[in-house]
């Protein structure tokens, strides 16, 4: 096995998770009991100034780009600008992969980063909590755990300084989920979650549904790149004291990558349809909305991200990227929820080896609200990360 050290104790085990990310040995796996484990992850640092039209940016925001969190108004405040600098997106990863006959073997999969969560201020200590990530077993054809949701296409994200870098229009989620993989084909039920808008209430979080959400999708591979069809099938539930509500939404993705010669290539999503909600966006829009009148239906929305990499030279890279989140309007929504937003960027990332990268990268944002108003966001960001 590749970069085979010593069997790791338990002891040693827990050192290493209580160190964090400090250990850095060459040495990344080891034998324990007959299952492999491997110890990976990334040390990645950011510093950033972000320019607002209206306020000084919001929580999670500060950290990374979130784009129902630029805010908005009647007129710029033109407060200034703010910097912000963190390592919470550094992570670490366990693999082990147990034999359990000539031919089979269970994988398994933990991971955890430190990027929204409490604990932690900017005063003194900076001291985060670690987050799930990834939790996850794949025994053949099967996967079962928390992992990405079936419906993205890890194979066109793009390549971004920021933390997804195509947040307005590609459809990211993490959740559990039991997956089947054959020919391409992956079919899952996931774990699912409702958001509803109502005309008080620009959020709630329902956890009332009684049925998971149905993914099936398709990719295709060939000479000059792939491309993956998807289709989301999804139960939208509320209950409240008095009455209880329910629908049933349908979307759909598109996602390819298509490569253009010399390393580089085009990158594209696109998710629409109805419920499609806290898919897309990073839930900056809401699955259902119930207005006053008891009618209670799925709210469309259609996420587009487009991209293109240029491969400069064995080491550098840039990226040109646009994506956006066009949510349709409900009569009575609150005036705050997002009608749309959008964002550009460029970057260039360098690496100095195969460890060590660095990169800047420049984002414009601009989100409007159901009122009408708008808001904007300039952004330069940098980083240095380490992967090992």
């Amino acid at each position: 096995m590749k970069n085979t050290i010593k069997p790791l104790s338990c002891s040693m085990l827990v050192a290493l998770l209580g160190s964090g990310l400090a250990c850095q040995s060459s040495a990344s796996a080891a034998n324990l009991a007959g299952t492999d484990v491997k110890f990976s992850g990334y040390i990645k640092v950011d510093a950033m100034y972000s320019d607002y039209s209206n306020g000084e940016g919001i929580g999670p925001g500060r950290d990374i780009y979130v784009p129902s969190l630029v805010q908005t108004g009647a007129q710029d405040d033109n407060l200034g600008g703010r910097f912000d600098a963190h390592a919470k997106q550094s992570r670490f990863r366990f693999t082990t992969n147990t034999p359990v006959n000539d031919t089979d073997s269970v994988t398994g999969v933990i991971e955890f980063d430190f990027l929204l969560t409490s604990g932690g201020n900017e005063r003194v200590s900076n001291s985060y909590v670690p987050r799930l990530r990834h939790a996850f077993l794949k025994y053949n054809n099967w996967m079962v755990g928390q992992t990405w949701s079936t419906i993205m296409d890890l194979g066109s994200l793009v390549d971004s300084v920021d933390f997804i870098g195509t947040t307005d229009g590609v459809a990211f989620a993490r959740q559990t989920q039991v997956r089947y993989t054959a020919n391409g084909f992956e079919v899952a039920l996931e774990n699912p979650e409702t958001t509803v808008g109502t005309t008080s209430a620009a959020q709630i979080t329902t956890d009332d549904n009684s049925v998971p959400d149905l993914v099936l999708t398709y990719t295709m591979k060939t000479g000059w790149g792939h491309v993956k069809v998807g289709g989301l099938l999804r139960q939208l539930a509320y209950e409240t004291n008095e009455n209880e509500y329910s629908d049933t939404s349908a979307s759909i993705s598109v996602s390819s990558r298509i490569n253009v010669g010399n390393g580089d290539d085009i990158r594209i999503q696109l998710a629409s349809g109805a419920g499609i909600g806290r898919y897309v966006g990073v839930n900056a829009a809401n699955g259902a909305f119930l207005d006053d009148a008891g009618n209670f239906e799925a709210i469309d929305a259609t996420a587009l991200t487009v991209a293109y990499r240029h491969v400069w030279n064995e080491n550098a890279r840039s990226n040109i990227i646009y994506s956006s989140l066009d949510v349709d309007t409900v009569e009575g929504m609150v005036a705050s929820r997002t009608n749309d937003v959008y964002s550009m960027r460029l970057n260039y990332i360098y690496s100095i080896n195969k460890a060590l990268s660095t990169g800047i990268e420049y984002t414009y944002a601009k989100r409007e609200t159901v009122d009408g108003y708008d808001g904007d966001m300039n952004r330069l960001q940098v980083m240095a990360k380490y992967t090992f």
